[in-house]
């Protein structure tokens, strides 16, 4: 399998060094309409003035923005056995950015409101370490593994996209919290009270947290009707005392956590306090907040941070969530642990045919 996803990541840098009016469109492609494989986002970056999709935004603060990426798979159909057979965390690498289409706020709003077709939608916001690139593949990947299409919008905060800017990253996320509360403001006035979901992973899903913070203290009126927490980077008990303010203005809470999550537990050694996201806390301290451990679940790859797109079980039960509204003990694969902890099991093997 090693020498296999070796040769996976060859083929893969093989390809991208294709000159770029070659592999990927034209000078126009970035604004051209595509309305495939992708997602509609909200974003603070900043344009670069280049043409290619791949690189429209950068990693600068600037005003908020709008509009739809899309994405495309390498044609790699010669090697397509050895494709199948690698991990879906390696196979997110053949996907890239095909076009970027902004948008009017308002119009992407509304493009949502029809898209959704009656259906709840979700806000969702990633994590550290994504850069637009990035955020538009797993976006993606989460939009079509819980199942959520023409649901999801991402919001994308400049995050830098390098591994060693954790604090920058940090420092651009608490610049973001006030436009990412005007936006939930928005969902509430666009979608009505209960007509909306959050989903935040990582340090997104902190982001989440105090974004609901400041909406509770200017406009308690309003109210999410889900709010998932996605292997949230956050400080467990600083949660612990924002919740009885952000809980009014969210009908349900729901947190995911795991054992073998490696970004948290480095995370928790650089703050010097145990992470949301990880199991183990004491989350009986948690009044209203259903809380889903995976730790026995197969690790999705290297990390254990990124199972809402990897891992087909989460994504079954975050559609039953989402798209379903259900609660966990109307849920699958679900097993209660405690009054509000419960233990996601693996997928039953097939009988034979």
């Amino acid at each position: 399998m090693r020498r296999l996803s070796r040769l996976l990541r060859g083929i893969v840098a093989a390809c991208l060094a294709v000159p770029a009016a070659v592999a990927w469109p034209g000078p126009s492609a970035a604004q051209q309409v595509d309305d495939g494989r992708g997602v509609p986002f909200l974003t603070l970056r900043n344009r670069t003035g280049a043409t290619t999709p791949d690189a429209f935004y950068g990693d600068e603060r600037s005003d908020l923005k709008a509009g739809r990426c899309t994405i495309r798979e390498l044609d790699l159909d010669v090697f397509a056995p050895m494709v199948e057979a690698v991990p879906s965390y390696l196979r997110e690498e053949l996907l890239r950015v095909a076009a970027v289409r902004e948008l009017p706020v308002a119009s992407a709003l509304d493009a949502l409101w029809e898209s959704a077709a009656g259906r709840v939608p979700v806000l969702y916001t990633h994590g550290y370490f994504i850069g637009f690139e990035k955020g538009c593949r797993r976006a993606t990947l989460l939009q079509e593994n819980a199942g959520l299409s023409g649901r999801l919008l991402w919001f994308s905060w400049p995050s830098d996209g390098a591994l060693i800017n954790y604090t920058h990253d940090e420092a651009d996320l608490y610049w973001s919290v006030p436009d990412l509360a005007e936006v939930i403001v928005g969902m509430h006035d666009r979608f009505g009270p209960g007509g909306f979901d959050l989903a935040g992973h990582s340090l997104g899903a902190r982001g989440i947290v105090l974004a609901l913070y400041e909406v509770a203290n200017r406009r308690p009126d309003i109210r999410a009707r889900e709010v998932v927490l996605i292997a949230p980077d956050m400080d467990f008990a600083i949660f612990e005392r924002i919740l009885p303010r952000i809980r009014p203005v969210a009908d349900n809470i729901t947190i995911y956590v795991a054992s073998g999550d490696r970004p948290l537990a480095l995370s928790a050694q650089l703050h010097g306090y145990p992470r949301l996201g990880q199991s183990g806390n004491d989350v009986g301290t948690l009044p209203e907040v259903d809380v889903i451990d995976l730790g026995e679940l197969p690790g999705d790859g290297p990390t254990g941070h990124l199972y809402h797109i990897h891992s087909r079980v989460v994504g079954q039960d975050l559609n039953q969530l989402l798209a379903g509204g259900l609660r966990p003990g109307d849920r699958r694969n679900l097993t209660r642990r405690g009054p509000n902890l419960w233990q996601l099991q693996p997928e039953p093997p097939r009988a034979a045919d």
